[in-house]
């Protein structure tokens, strides 16, 4: 295990693979183990993972925590690893952080796969509604409104579910409230309509958190996007359609230039 300080802050981190560098950024309430099913069918990446802060085996400091924090976090790992030019892949949470790092640190992002995003997501009262509930109850107070929205009803009846549950409810409250709280602040309509690099957007059809035409309305604001839709699949394709999921990285990554 791996450990990256940011401003005080430690950042667990997984470093495995060579090639060219791609750093996953996960969603609310998972740690890096998000990818474990599509990272062994994308052979010659170099794959990072990191656990937000307050999540995973990340430090949580006390929150809330800014968007522009959590996108500095992403931006210390990469330096710290002297990475430059990486594939960022963000699911959610994850994937506004990515768009935040691509407008602040063009250097270190050489395209971004925008997993069941949105350049804003909700509206500010929802999300503060979410923390209050979380500060009172603790994420389980959440747990199955959120799993309602993360997986359809077929994989609630798998073994696999159970894992994902304890996974969301362990997460600490304050930090869902703190990464909560930086979700609730975020529009990045503007800078993102600003970007010129490659662009796959992913989206599941069964998806009630972010819904196919707002991952799609995201993806298109940067000129030449590609965009996937994933039959099935909910708020986390790449655990309930993982060959899907990683099919279509994979097409992706291999369509882009050979890094410089």
């Amino acid at each position: 295990m791996q450990m990256i300080a940011a401003a005080g802050t430690g950042l667990h981190i997984r470093d495995t693979g060579t090639g060219r560098p791609v750093l996953f950024l996960n969603a609310l309430g998972t740690d890096l183990r998000l990818w474990d099913k599509v990272v062994p069918q994308l052979p010659g990446i170099r794959a990072i993972g990191m656990d937000t802060r307050g999540h995973g085996l990340s430090d949580c400091p006390a929150p809330p925590y800014g968007m522009g924090t959590l996108v500095r976090d992403a931006e210390t790992v990469l330096e710290a690893l002297r990475v430059t030019g990486a594939v960022v892949v963000g699911c959610s949470l994850g994937g506004m952080v990515a768009q935040g790092l691509a407008v602040k640190r063009p250097d270190l992002v050489a395209a971004l796969v925008l997993s069941n995003t949105a350049a804003r997501i909700g509206t500010a009262d929802m999300w503060h509604e979410r923390i209050a509930a979380v500060q009172a109850g603790g994420v389980a107070a959440l747990a199955d409104t959120v799993l309602a929205r993360w997986f359809p009803p077929a994989f609630h009846a798998t073994p696999e579910f159970a894992a994902w549950r304890n996974m969301l409810v362990r997460t600490p409250a304050g930090g869902y409230a703190g990464c909560a709280a930086a979700i609730a602040g975020t529009d990045f309509y503007t800078p993102v309509s600003g970007l010129r690099l490659p662009v796959l957007g992913i989206a599941g059809s069964e998806d009630g958190s972010t819904p196919p035409d707002l991952v799609r309305e995201t993806a298109e604001l940067v000129p030449a996007a590609r965009f996937a839709l994933i039959r099935g699949a909910g708020h986390l394709p790449m655990v309930d359609k993982a060959e899907a999921f990683a099919a279509a990285l994979a097409g992706f990554l291999q369509d882009l230039p050979a890094p410089g």
